[in-house]
């Protein structure tokens, strides 16, 4: 059997139907039974062995009676009842523990895998199903084996496998197959249904070394049995109670997660904890097989996929590779805690469970050299962000920095020096620069990179030109134009445009994106600039035509004294600023540290305002880009990326307002790296439920929140008069956790014509 018979889709089909209409005519089918042997046989309906597929049938034939196309014979009910499906057979006494048990799985003796085939066998791995395991015995569905791990020591566990999933969106994704290809190919893929290491066994590795011996044997076994070979075996984890560690170290691929739905969930009600999703390949050449194209990259995600309460830490930090496991459970496990109510101490956080408090601050305070670092803990975010941009054609990769603040962290080891105060003594804190991905939009994707530098003052009398580029601040830009680079390799049909301000305005990055060329750029200008014409690179574009005329509202701007590190403010009036646009393409001469390099082509985009009040300086703006532009629609559009910018401002306020990551009281600067860490991903979490709030109020507010959070929500929105959150995200509800996420950004309003 190459292909998985269709029997309903054969059977609805209307001359099927009228040859099943004229078999019943037929008096000797006295039973429904009967009469669905005799369709098997007029269909061909054939299993791999040569069996009829009686039960098939059977089940397919009530569905069309139940769509009225045909009546069957009346269910005999006597008959009925004495088919009624008895108890598994049970043993009568439950199965001993094993004895002498070694801490290894080398060690074991005797370990061996026991294909259940007699009633004895039967008894003793329905006993230990439905003794010790989650799920019970079953029943099982479909093509059916089962195993028993023995043991001289005893029996050990046991495992049964059956038919896979019939839909599941993450694993039909990572497939690649659509609905008629799943249908013809879905039984050669099998669900291992129960995996049993008995709770009374301690041995390391011994799962994932039964889970590598059973997947050497299982095709052949099914050939033997069900005369076809397997190609794929899927299994399902729950991340609330495993981790999954055995599937990863037996090379099973984690492609997804399921929406807890079961197999008879028609009323879609998602009774079911979510799990992750398994996969082991047992044929390479499944998807040539299936005629399905072998996928490219990683599977994309939704936006808001994965992020409600439940399950976001798991989503964003599981299976961080901390150097211990224990530590990446813990993470995940502070992470959701900390998420719910950001901004707090751990201490308050975890509200006197003393085992997670003591955990929380034992993970912060590894070793400065552990395996514990800001880069580890941020790889599963970053996956998933990555995942996240496949899903978009064009992504706006924002960078900026800030400079987080300890100056009351006098004992901390490792601060670096961010300024000074009003007398002159240094400021001890950390440099936070960052990669924040937004959609087109404006709706962030996640964090792409993120370091905390410890800044070292300059020597006083040494030139900044002197040091190498890498000892430079500006260095940090290069750094996070080249990860872009890297990233673009798995996203290749996904448009990348860094986003940055003025400080990003220097030659070497310039010349660094036109040497790889995979990424573009868009800066806001600083410096006029020499070019290849004889004008400086402002005057270039101030002469260029005029290609459009635009209406900006600015909002009014309240006066604001000298403060420190701030200068004074001068009150400013609401009005609408009426600005002329151009766009002109220059090359840009190399600078005197660079005079054997090649001049840079970019394009230009300037507004200015024709005729501002009198007193008022006029808005003025020239960006950089290496992006053509072509039209004025192509100009508007960078015009409205280069306001998005602001976002990444709204995720600096999240942090330092909402998480308040400056209050944090740690020993060294690394372990306030590993609390900053988790703080960026909860940031921008925060962030995002925001604006979906704002931008799309009627989302499902299920999409974002668990079901207790949901409760919550609606006693807070009930004593408050607000909208209820089951039919939205509710944002009235979020606006406390956003901590000054600005309001729809100058972007929507610029091409008011």
């Amino acid at each position: 059997m190459d292909t998985q018979n269709q029997i309903k889709r054969t059977l609805a089909q209307p001359d099927a139907i009228e040859t099943i209409r004229q078999l019943q005519n037929d008096p000797t089918h006295k039973t429904r039974a009967a009469f669905a042997r005799a369709v098997c046989q007029h269909f061909g309906f054939y299993d791999a062995r040569r069996h009829l597929q009686v039960a098939g049938c059977a089940k397919a034939l009530r569905e069309l009676e139940r769509a009225e196309h045909f009546t069957l014979l009346p269910v005999n009910k006597r008959s009925h009842l004495l088919r009624r499906t008895p108890s598994p057979q049970r043993l009568n006494t439950p199965v001993p523990n094993p004895v002498e048990m070694p801490a290894q799985a080398g060690a074991v003796r005797g370990l061996t895998l026991i294909q259940v085939k007699t009633d004895e066998q039967m008894r003793v791995w329905n006993e230990l199903m439905i003794c010790e395991h989650p799920q019970g015995a079953g029943p099982l569905v479909g093509a059916q084996m089962r195993y028993l791990i023995g043991s001289e020591h005893g029996w050990l566990g046991g495992l049964g496998f059956g038919a896979a999933a019939l839909q599941l969106a993450d694993r039909d994704q990572w497939i690649g197959w659509d609905s008629d290809t799943r249908r013809k190919y879905l039984f050669r893929v099998v669900g291992m249904s129960r995996f049993l290491i008995r709770t009374a066994v301690h041995c390391q590795n011994l799962a994932s070394r039964v889970l590598g011996m059973v997947l050497r044997r299982l095709g052949d076994d099914y050939e033997v049995q069900y005369h076809y070979r397997p190609w794929l075996v899927e299994s399902f984890v729950d991340t609330d109670q495993f981790t999954g560690t055995c599937y990863q170290a037996a090379n099973w691929v984690a492609i997804g997660q399921t929406r807890g739905r079961g197999r008879q969930d028609r009323q879609n009600l998602r009774a079911k904890s979510i799990k992750a999703i398994y996969a082991y390949v047992l044929d390479s050449g499944f998807r040539a097989k299936m005629g399905v194209a072998e996928p490219v990259g990683l599977v994309s995600l939704e936006i808001a996929e994965g992020l409600d309460g439940r399950q976001w830490a798991d989503q964003e930090f599981g299976g961080a590779q901390l150097g211990d496991q224990r530590l990446s459970e813990r993470l995940v496990e502070s992470a959701r805690l900390l998420g719910a109510m950001p901004g707090r101490a751990f201490c308050g956080v975890a509200q006197g469970n003393w085992p997670a408090i003591k955990g929380y601050y034992r993970m912060i305070d590894q070793p400065d050299d552990a395996g514990v670092t800001m880069e580890a803990i941020l790889a599963p975010h970053r996956r998933r962000t990555i995942q996240r941009m496949k899903g978009q054609s064009t992504v706006l990769c924002i960078q900026d920095g800030t400079d987080l603040n300890y100056s009351g962290l006098a004992q901390c080891e490792g601060l670096g020096v961010i300024g000074s105060n009003q007398t002159g003594t240094d400021s001890p804190g950390l440099h936070l620069h960052s990669t924040l991905v937004v959609s087109t939009e404006g709706v962030p994707l996640g964090l792409l990179n993120a370091q905390c530098l410890a800044p070292t003052p300059r020597q006083k009398g040494q030139p900044a030109a002197s040091l190498p580029i890498e000892e430079k601040k500006t260095f940090a830009w290069i750094q996070g134009l080249r990860d872009c680079v890297a990233v673009a390799a798995e996203l290749p049909d996904t448009r990348q445009v860094c986003v940055m301000d003025r400080e990003a305005d220097f030659y070497a990055l310039f010349d660094e994106q036109h040497q790889r060329r995979k990424v573009d750029l868009l800066i806001r200008a600083k410096h006029n600039r020499a070019t290849t014409e004889d004008l400086s690179l402002f005057e270039s574009v101030r002469q260029s035509p005029i290609r459009d005329i635009l209406r900006i509202p600015v909002p009014r701007q309240s006066a604001r004294p000298k403060r420190y590190k701030q200068k004074a403010r001068e009150e400013r009036a609401a009005r609408t600023a009426e600005v002329a646009l151009r766009y002109h393409q220059i090359a840009l001469r190399p600078p005197a540290g660079h005079a054997a390099k090649k001049p840079v082509s970019l394009w230009v985009v300037h507004i200015v305002e024709i005729s501002p009040p009198g007193g008022v300086k006029p808005l003025e703006w020239f960006l950089l880009t290496t992006c053509a532009i072509a039209t004025a629609d192509q100009a508007h559009e960078c015009l409205r990326w280069y306001c998005l910018r602001w976002r990444i401002e709204d995720w600096h306020r999240v942090l330092k307002s909402g998480c308040r990551i400056e209050e944090l009281q740690h020993k060294t600067a690394e372990r306030l790296k590993r609390a900053v860490a988790i703080n960026l991903v909860m940031a921008w979490r925060i962030m995002l439920m925001t604006l979906l709030g704002r931008e799309c109020p009627e989302l499902p507010a299920s999409i974002l929140f668990s079901d207790i959070e949901i409760d919550v929500l609606t006693a807070y929105a009930k004593k408050n008069g607000l909208p209820d959150p089951c039919t939205s995200v509710m944002p009235s509800a979020l606006s406390h956790a956003s901590a000054g996420i600005s309001d729809e950004p100058t972007i929507r309003r610029l091409a008011t014509k």
